[in-house]
């Protein structure tokens, strides 16, 4: 039996935040949320999609858009030293907290990407695979994953032959050898395999 397609949906109240991460599964670089407000005509006539869907050239134009048309938007960002200090689950919700906070107008409830319900204080349904099912949660997915590349690009000038520019810190073949050759920087997890392996 084929698998049914996922739908994005667009429905949801005013006021409603959604809430994504990315980064989580990197071995080098902070984890990074944002928190979206939008209204659903806001986001009706954008072809939002998974932002891993989309092309480098689609999200930095959803990007710009989004954040010139929706009620507030706001970024969240959780250290390589808290990943270590806390763990990465720990770390990513406390992004998603950060993101929201950093909203410059109050949210009635959240849509969070995933199982984890990050404590915002406020109704909060956690939906997985949210950045391929609604429209609100794949805004903030945009916003983040478009932020966290920006600040792997400039890691990439501060720490060159990592090629973080191109990887954006996942644990590539590229990026282990390279890791191997040169050794773990002050932006690698310590907590993470092969980052662990190598110190040890």
């Amino acid at each position: 039996m084929p698998k049914q397609r996922r739908l994005l949906h667009n429905f949801h109240n005013p006021n409603a935040a959604g809430i994504d991460e990315v980064g989580r599964g990197c071995i080098a670089g902070p984890v990074v949320a944002a928190a979206v407000i939008a209204t659903p005509d806001q986001l009706a006539d954008l072809a939002l999609n998974d932002s891993k869907k989309l092309s480098v050239k689609q999200r930095s134009l959803l990007c710009l858009q989004l954040c010139q048309r929706v009620q507030s938007w706001g970024i969240g960002i959780a250290s390589v030293a808290e990943i270590d200090r806390y763990n990465i689950r720990q770390a990513s919700l406390l992004a998603m907290r950060r993101s929201l906070k950093s909203c410059w107008t109050p949210a009635s409830h959240a849509w969070v990407d995933g199982r984890d319900d990050p404590g915002l204080g406020i109704p909060t349904r956690c939906v997985v695979g949210g950045d391929g099912r609604l429209k609100l949660i794949a805004a903030a997915a945009i916003i983040a994953k478009v932020y966290r590349d920006s600040i792997m690009q400039q890691y990439a000038l501060e720490w060159p032959g990592y090629s973080l520019d191109v990887h954006k810190g996942y644990a590539t073949k590229q990026h282990t050898s390279s890791l191997h050759s040169l050794g773990a920087s002050p932006i690698h997890r310590r907590s993470f395999q092969p980052v662990c392996d190598l110190l040890n």
